[in-house]
């Protein structure tokens, strides 16, 4: 069999380094894309080096990205880019709208106008649910994204199914809820906690500073938004298998992707700072600032699609993957 190419925009991010590490595995040969910048360090690829290539481009640069798939000729392409956190999106809506959504609109159409037969995946998000009143969710779920992020998403949710029922192109969403790994960034509330508790178990006196500017730890505390909100988390670098197998798959299909299990931010402060011996009432505190102005409803995530067409089930545990970004946070400030 030739070697296949993969391309994969957001390479640099969590979803997208677990996603080069399974497809080099595979044998494919990896292509990934980065924004230019002064800053060469990518902390998440840095053991990838000389194992994938990279160019440079943004999902806001339609002709560079229309280049850079008629130079590689991919034979499939792994759309992970965008502005990722729901919370950043309500201060940079138009950015937002810009990246997330119609950058995937900028790929679908270079591959239509390069007529390449490159198989598409579409990172969509759970947020595309928003508000949804089901206490579970599967993919006959109607959509109610109510923030600019899930809004962003789901309109390159549509635009994917757009193309593919419109030009038959091979193109599918995975729905992913939330995924963590001890790559997420510190935006994300997961690695908020985890990083903060290993910063207070080790007295750090200059911690990374949080989505406000402020030191993350301050008075050996850390300050989160709506402690009683909660999510269905699951590994990241297992989701990506699931990417994978959705690209495989005889005809493309949209999938859901989650544990179908839900815990608080209470739950997740409460298993990291325990992995410390520590006690988190102690040391979180909930600060208006960090409040959405509206929240996603609770919910979990019915994956049995997934299983039955895809082969696909979650394995790691909520405590077991929290556990797993506390011990790591604790190696790399030590």
């Amino acid at each position: 069999m030739p070697q296949k190419t993969a391309f994969i925009t957001g390479i640099s991010g969590q979803d997208g380094s677990y996603l080069a590490e399974l497809l080099l595995e595979k044998g494919y040969r990896v292509v990934g894309l980065v924004r230019r910048s002064t800053h060469f360090h990518h902390e998440n690829i840095g053991h990838l080096v000389g194992k994938v290539t990279l160019e440079h481009g943004d999902l806001m640069d339609a002709s560079t990205i229309e280049d850079i798939l008629a130079k590689h000729r991919p034979d499939e392409v792994y759309n992970l880019a965008a502005q990722s956190v729901p919370a950043d999106s309500w201060a940079q809506p138009i950015v937002t709208a810009e990246i997330t959504g119609v950058g995937p609109l900028r790929i679908l159409e270079a591959l239509r106008k390069l007529k390449l037969p490159a198989r598409f995946y579409q990172a969509t998000s759970r947020e595309i649910f928003g508000g949804a009143p089901q206490e579970v969710v599967d993919e006959s779920t109607p959509f109610l994204a109510n923030n600019p992020y899930g809004v962003a998403k789901l309109y390159a949710h549509l635009m994917m199914m757009t193309y593919r029922q419109s030009y038959d192109m091979f193109a599918c969403g995975g729905i992913l809820f939330n995924h963590e790994s001890p790559r997420r960034s510190l935006h994300f509330v997961t690695r908020k906690v985890t990083m903060a508790a290993a910063c207070i178990a080790l007295g750090i006196k200059d911690p990374p500073l949080n989505e406000l500017g402020e030191p993350l730890v301050q008075g050996g505390k850390v300050r989160l938004g709506n402690l009683d909100a909660g999510r269905d988390w699951g590994y990241a670098a297992e989701y990506v298998e699931a990417m994978w197998r959705m690209l495989q798959q005889r005809e493309p299909r949209d999938y859901i992707i989650a544990t179908n299990t839900y815990y608080t931010n209470r739950d997740l402060c409460q298993v990291a700072f325990a992995r410390l011996g520590l006690d988190w009432r102690e040391h979180v505190e909930s600060d208006p600032r960090l409040m959405r102005p509206t929240e996603i409803a609770a919910a979990r995530g019915d994956y049995s699609k997934a299983k039955a067409e895809l082969g696909w089930q979650p394995r790691t545990q909520f405590r077991e993957l929290i556990e797993m970004m506390v011990d790591e946070d604790m190696r790399r400030l030590s």
